[in-house]
């Protein structure tokens, strides 16, 4: 009863900091996509939600509050903002002046309604000798395949963050013979794209896992199309009116992730590349490979025989100034392990196409100048322990970055971990016929393995720890959890060594 006297003086309170808005009558709740936090900062991190419900259309205020309980009864901040209709009454408050390296708490009202409690943490602060830091990522949700059971796992892990890599969502149109099913045919507007968000976002384990702790994301090319190329579409579509679309599904990314206002979409483009800080332990870079690259080569997106087109060093995946960023980033860190969080894979991996050797020209291997570029500047540079940790293949890969590829003495650069999808091509499997050849003949390749689920990483200023968690099934609820494989890197060692 005191908390809801609390609460409700504090309805009246903040809603007179809004002018001219009138605070709605909702016929059910209206936080029915739930609450998240993401890009966590020393002093604190960014909270969302969205508001739902028939014929909302004017702006609504919305108070927050943070506490230090999970009750939200010891309040630390709180505030009001607006719930806008341009951005589909999404909310993206940044909250500062919180203490380092500490869980918070918060919750959301909107007239007399109140939204689920959710749990962010802090970073901690630059200078901290940080002992550890335990995160998981994942990529690859597609919805009609598969149930969110490996988030049902996650929550139950002792995480700090999540890390996601993108294809948050799927643009395809409904499938026949599927676990579930899409909302609509495939997506091209501004209120596909919303509808198909809003689609995924209802699922409970995605809302717990988002409230179970801070997220960082980035994008891959399901969030606008398959195999998309900054601004070209392979199916035809004329540039212009890809164009358009492209900035409707940024739009909609940006209403339903965590990001900060200043990376709000402007047009077609919108601010993803970012770095964020652990202590001195760690520092996340992380990238889009999809807004600023050139087209595939080599015909077009799939697997192909090596090309000169591929090896042209005017082309590139990331873009000139993105490059630049990234290099200047890892130059001057100071963090222990420096993660490039990454959507495609980074390391060549090879597959026979007929009678030839072919590699996939939508991953970096169609965009080798870059990948030398970044290579060139590891061996040269040597910033300290690089790890890539990727998405987008719905298997698990582990790789050793090698100055040569083919010769396992030469000098290790790093190492990437390749995470499976959480449903995407459904239950999976094990190994493929092919896996024995594949490791065979792909020496700087350690491990594959093609089941769904995440990856979980321990970090210490000794080692990296890496595992990956895999589930036999997800068509069907209830499937366990189990570590399929385990990698340790030694600091300064820049190598894979299986636990």
């Amino acid at each position: 009863m005191r908390r809801r006297t609390f609460l409700s003086a504090l309805s009246f309170a903040l809603a007179d900091a809004l002018p001219g808005q009138e605070t709605p009558k909702f016929a059910s709740n209206p936080f029915q996509l739930g609450v998240a936090s993401g890009d966590p900062a020393p002093d604190g991190a960014v909270l969302w939600t969205r508001l739902m419900g028939e014929n909302l259309k004017a702006p609504v205020p919305v108070r927050w509050v943070v506490a230090s309980d999970d009750k939200c009864t010891k309040v630390v901040k709180q505030g009001v903002t607006s719930a806008a209709p341009d951005l589909a009454h999404s909310v993206h408050v940044e909250v500062s002046g919180l203490a380092a390296n500490r869980p918070y708490w918060y919750r959301f009202t909107a007239g007399k309604e109140e939204s689920p409690i959710g749990r962010t943490r802090t970073a901690p602060s630059a200078a901290a000798g940080l002992d550890h830091l335990r995160f998981a990522f994942a990529s690859c949700q597609h919805y009609e395949t598969g149930l969110y059971t490996a988030y049902d796992h996650m929550v139950q892990e002792d995480l700090d963050l999540i890390v996601f890599l993108g294809d948050y969502i799927y643009e395809n149109g409904p499938r026949d013979g599927q676990v579930r099913r899409h909302n609509s045919p495939e997506i091209m507007s501004l209120s596909d794209y919303r509808n198909r968000y809003t689609l995924y976002r209802g699922d409970e384990k995605l809302q717990r896992a988002h409230a179970y702790a801070p997220w960082i994301v980035t994008w891959d090319d399901h969030e606008v199309d398959n195999d998309y190329a900054n601004d070209h579409q392979e199916n035809g579509m004329d540039r212009t009116t890809f164009l358009e679309r492209r900035a409707a599904a940024y739009q909609a990314y940006y209403e339903h992730m965590p990001l900060r206002i200043g990376q709000k979409h402007h047009g077609t483009a919108l601010q993803l590349y970012r770095r964020l800080s652990y202590g001195n332990l760690a520092q996340f870079h992380v990238l889009d490979t999809r807004q600023f690259r050139d087209p595939q080569p080599c015909g077009g997106s799939g697997t192909r025989p090596v090309c000169a087109e591929s090896q042209d060093p005017k082309r590139t995946i990331l873009g000139a100034a993105q490059t630049k960023w990234l290099l200047d980033g890892l130059d001057q860190s100071k963090a222990r392990w420096n993660v490039l969080a990454n959507q495609v894979i980074f390391a060549p991996a090879d597959f026979k196409v007929g009678p030839e050797i072919g590699f996939s020209m939508d991953k970096w291997s169609g965009y080798e100048a870059s990948r030398n570029t970044v290579m060139d500047f590891l061996s040269k540079r040597k910033p300290q322990n690089p790890v890539v940790i990727t998405g987008d293949v719905h298997s698990n890969w582990a790789f050793d970055l090698k100055r040569n590829w083919q010769d396992p003495k030469s000098e290790a650069l790093g190492v990437e971990f390749v995470g499976t999808s959480i449903t995407s091509s459904g239950d999976g499997m094990d190994a493929r016929p092919d896996t024995p050849k594949q490791l065979a003949e792909n020496p700087h390749l350690r491990f594959f393995n093609a089941q769904r689920g995440y990856v979980k990483c321990t970090v210490t200023p000794k080692e990296w720890q890496t595992e990956y968690r895999v589930m036999p099934f997800v068509t069907k609820p209830g499937a366990p959890i189990s570590t399929r494989a385990k990698f340790v890197v030694e600091d300064g060692r820049k190598v894979l060594q299986q636990a």
